[in-house]
């Protein structure tokens, strides 16, 4: 029998999924507030046949604004939600290095992603990948996969202003 593969979504956690603080003020945040669409976006994108994979730079752990534990609780938190919502993440790949640590999993890096391929049977071809940053957009390109970028005006990639608007992008193309 032949392994069944999986059509990944992979999202970027801050300023796409939630709110993104400018780094210090991460240290208050305790709570994750859950950007405007997000949460039906990704019950619709469940809809269509996605699983999800977080991949995240975390580099504030390092830095030492937030500690190891900090990132846990809130992850659990954040977890906790997305569970009470239905909404399933298969993993979460997080990065807590920062430039000076010369590491391999920093966006755009391609460490997390190709862990994640370890780790799980994905479909790349019909994978995408969804985010706010330029780096996100780089660690997109690399894997060639069809990328989706949320609130951002740097270059001319479009942008949406959620992920509910790209899950109605993604059902219009499916529609075709």
């Amino acid at each position: 029998m032949k392994p069944s593969y999986l059509k990944i979504a992979f999202l970027d956690r801050d300023g796409t999924i939630i709110k993104d603080y400018p780094d210090e003020k991460w240290r208050e945040i305790k709570e994750p507030e859950f950007l405007k669409g997000s949460i039906e976006g990704l019950k619709r994108l469940k809809e269509m046949g996605y699983d999800f994979i977080i991949i995240t730079n975390q580099y504030l752990i390092n830095d030492g604004i937030i500690s190891l534990n900090d990132y846990q609780q809130f992850t659990g938190k954040f977890l906790k939600k997305l569970k009470e919502e239905n909404i399933d993440i298969l993993k979460i790949y997080f990065c807590p290095h920062n430039e000076k640590d010369h590491c391999h999993c920093k966006k755009p890096k391609q460490g997390m992603i190709e862990q994640a391929k370890k780790d799980f049977l994905i479909d790349m071809n019909n994978s995408i990948y969804i985010g706010d940053s330029h780096v996100d957009y780089l660690l997109a390109k690399h894997f060639n996969l069809t990328f989706y970028r949320i609130n951002y005006n740097g270059d001319n990639v479009k942008s949406y202003r959620s992920i509910l608007e790209i899950s109605k992008q993604i059902k219009k193309i499916q529609n075709k």
